[in-house]
């Protein structure tokens, strides 16, 4: 697998985006819907990345700056096709290594709590992360499930 910097101008991450934000509305009402549009992804304190194979984008994920020692995880997904391939270990494997590299001392991420975001979840908690309060911006919502890890 080949994880790349994407500067989110492709034709494929536009699809596999709108996939994404269409599943979160699927399952949340809009006002609990953190995920980020093409254009909210596209702000400086967020690198995003995309994971290829033979040509095919198999998933992305986001890593944003709140603060010199905090970073947010976003847009964490990985296209139909390519499900159960180890594509979100191997990009989450990546973010934690780019989020020490840059001296955070804690990442944290939000994600959904309906049933459909349990295999999501459940990948964050094999790598260590574990439930946490609200972070940065973001408010108690039944929704929302809230997760960090120190690093």
């Amino acid at each position: 697998m080949d994880i790349r910097i994407d500067d989110l101008s492709g034709p494929e991450i536009a699809r596999l985006l709108q996939e994404h934000l269409d599943e979160m509305f699927l399952h949340s009402p809009p006002e609990s819907v953190h995920a980020l549009d093409l254009e909210k992804l596209r702000r400086p304190e967020i690198t995003f990345w995309t994971v290829w194979k033979d040509g095919a984008l198999m998933g992305c994920g986001a890593l944003k700056a709140l603060d010199a020692s905090h970073g947010e995880i976003k847009s964490m997904r990985t296209a139909r096709d390519h499900l159960r391939k180890g594509v979100a270990a191997t990009l989450m494997r990546h973010i934690l290594r780019v989020a020490r590299e840059r001296g955070y001392r804690r990442l944290s991420l939000e994600t959904g709590s309906p049933d459909a975001f349990l295999p999501a979840r459940a990948m964050y908690e094999r790598f260590g992360f574990e439930e946490c309060g609200p972070f940065a911006d973001y408010v108690e919502d039944p929704y929302s499930v809230f997760m960090t890890i120190e690093l």
